[in-house]
């Protein structure tokens, strides 16, 4: 669907909410995703000064993410912000990690039956984090609250309470994860419950109920993969509102219409691109902002593929075999506006 088509959509919803509408979809598309991240952050600056001119009191952000930069998710909430008075977040399927975060930063969260939110808590991953075993070019992300686990899993568990005995605890964590990673996850874990209590100012929870959301979404969840439901995120205090069976049907025509653009329901492999070819060329749309006045901005992906056939010698004594692959070259990575 051209975003001429998806932008009768987005009318649609803009009639039903009373509101300006924004996409802002990053793909989950195995082999080809993508995040929220910084570079996005002028797009929407596009897109917001496109509406300016008219009547934007309310904005209606479409979420779809597996999540991303948690400084980002703050500067892309905060933009929205200033931009409007009553901003409101629609999730058709799923606002994970930095994107709950965004989330938390609206006046309301408006949930499919399907639709799920998830954990906050970060991980850091950069050149001076664990390498994955026989792969040393290769990064483990460090999860702040496995960390945290590790270290509560000693005192509490364990009961090691005594000096020097925490102390070795500490150095076997140093032998696995460089201490300037470990100062860094202690400065993340309590910044994003900073952020965290921040932005539920805006759903008007109260400061018990803030706590108690903060504490599950940053630890008490058990786990990064915990997904979280509207019966959920109704019961832990959030302002979180039900689709009309109107709106619903929007909703989910939109999501099913970006999945198939993005392809987010196939992974992507080079072999099946070229589809028996001997060569072919490739586009991905990774990232999707969208909204009627500012059309389509999309982060691609591009490139060709060829596929490549050796003969090996498998075995002494034994004829060559043909051994079949692939050879993939990205001729452009970066943002277009459609």
């Amino acid at each position: 669907m051209t975003i001429e088509e998806r932008s009768d959509l987005f009318k649609a919803i803009e009639a039903d909410r009373g509101s300006k509408v924004i996409l802002y979809a990053t793909g989950n598309r195995p082999n080809m995703e993508a995040q929220i991240a910084n570079d996005a952050f002028d797009y929407f600056v596009h897109h917001l000064d496109k509406i300016w001119p008219e009547e934007t009191k309310k904005i209606s952000l479409i979420l779809h993410t597996a999540g991303g930069d948690s400084a980002a998710a703050w500067r892309i909430i905060n933009l929205l912000r200033i931009f409007c008075d009553d901003l409101e977040v629609l999730v058709p399927n799923r606002a994970h990690s930095a994107g709950t975060l965004i989330s938390l930063g609206c006046d309301r969260i408006v949930l499919t039956k399907q639709a799920t939110l998830g954990p906050i808590d970060p991980s850091l991953s950069g050149p001076l984090s664990p390498a994955v075993p026989n792969n040393p070019n290769q990064r483990v992300p460090v999860s702040v609250e496995a960390v945290q686990g590790y270290l509560d899993l000693a005192k509490e568990e364990l009961g090691i309470a005594d000096g020097p005995a925490l102390s070795q605890v500490l150095v076997k964590l140093t032998e696995q994860v460089h201490p300037l990673v470990l100062g860094q996850i202690f400065r993340s874990r309590n910044q994003i419950r900073a952020l965290a209590e921040g932005l539920l100012e805006h759903q008007g929870v109260k400061k018990d109920d803030s706590d108690n959301i903060v504490d599950f979404l940053c630890s008490d969840s058990g786990s990064h993969d915990r997904t979280i439901n509207r019966r959920e995120a109704a019961k832990l205090g959030l302002n979180v509102e039900k689709p009309s069976p109107e709106l619903y049907k929007l909703m989910n025509d939109l999501y099913e219409d970006i999945a198939k653009d993005m392809q987010l329901r196939s992974k992507f492999d080079a072999m099946q691109e070229l589809g028996g070819q001997p060569q072919a060329n490739f586009e991905c749309q990774r990232v999707l902002i969208e909204s009627v006045a500012g059309g389509s901005t999309q982060q691609l992906t591009k490139g060709s593929i060829r596929l490549i056939q050796n003969q090996q010698q498998m075995a002494p004594n034994m004829p060559p075999m043909t051994v079949t692959g692939t050879e993939v070259g990205v001729t452009f990575d970066g943002w277009e506006q459609k």
